[in-house]
């Protein structure tokens, strides 16, 4: 028992390192626009230690920004909350999808604790691991994601006046860039993929863009398309299933 313990204690250790060099980019493309959204934070009177705190516990930009916008607005607890809620709904759709591919003995604190790490760079990282996904990878990506999140909005707090306008808004380039090196290695590995990737731009262009559709939320918005493309790729490109546990994984990170 003990002795296989110790090796899963290495085995984790071992997936978490392999996940922290993944961090690195993202972690960097979230200082950016965590430098920008601490400007925000900052004009609407949050202290750095606010501000901190609800980086560390939302990592999502597109609910922080909401979040401060009603909060500048006078806006109630309960509304705030619902607001986030709503704007984030994908992420509940990515941390199903993501359990799925943990191990078959997987302890029910990892199903609690992997979601908190999940943004759309870590997710995409995270669900291109052939085989089973040790969780201990997605922790090792989470962690310098966190650190690069929480401490760009402070930093933005303190030093965003010595940047000009210009400058600061430059910044959040850096997160496109790093989410097209998400996507770009497996489209060039598999066309399929890359003529997925291209439709669900053209979708999103139109449900920004049409009179109707632009009035969904990007929350919903997201989860629509997903389900509806993968869906139709589901079908004309099944999946071979996951091997069992007896089976062997090319890279069970």
């Amino acid at each position: 028992m003990t002795d296989r313990r110790t090796a899963e204690k290495r085995e984790n250790l071992e997936a978490f390192k392999r996940g922290l060099p993944h961090g690195i980019p993202i972690g960097l493309g979230y200082f950016a626009v965590a430098f920008a959204l601490g400007i925000t934070a900052r004009d609407i009177g949050m202290t750095p230690v606010q501000a901190f705190v609800m980086s560390a516990g939302m990592m999502a930009s597109a609910g922080e920004y909401a979040a401060l916008d009603l909060l500048s607005s006078g806006a109630g607890f309960f509304e705030i909350v619902m607001t986030c809620i709503i704007v984030n709904l994908r992420y509940f759709l990515m941390g199903a999808a993501l359990t799925q591919k943990l191990p078959s003995k997987r302890r029910w604190r990892t199903v609690f604790a992997l979601p908190y790490c999940i943004t759309d760079e870590i997710f995409g990282v995270s669900s291109m691991v052939e085989g089973k996904l040790n969780p201990f990878f997605t922790y090792g990506v989470d962690l310098l994601s966190v650190i690069g999140w929480s401490t760009g909005i402070v930093v933005g707090m303190t030093a965003g006046n010595i940047l000009p306008a210009w400058a600061v808004n430059a910044l959040s380039v850096a997160l496109f860039g790093m989410f097209l090196s998400v996507i770009i290695p497996p489209a060039k590995k598999d066309r399929f993929i890359g003529v997925l990737i291209v439709i669900a731009m053209a979708c999103s262009l139109v449900f920004t863009e049409a009179p109707v559709l632009s009035r969904i939320s990007s929350g919903f918005r997201i989860i629509i398309l997903t389900i509806v493309i993968a869906g139709i790729a589901a079908l004309i490109r099944p999946v071979d299933g996951e091997p069992s546990d007896g089976e062997e994984v090319p890279d069970a990170s």
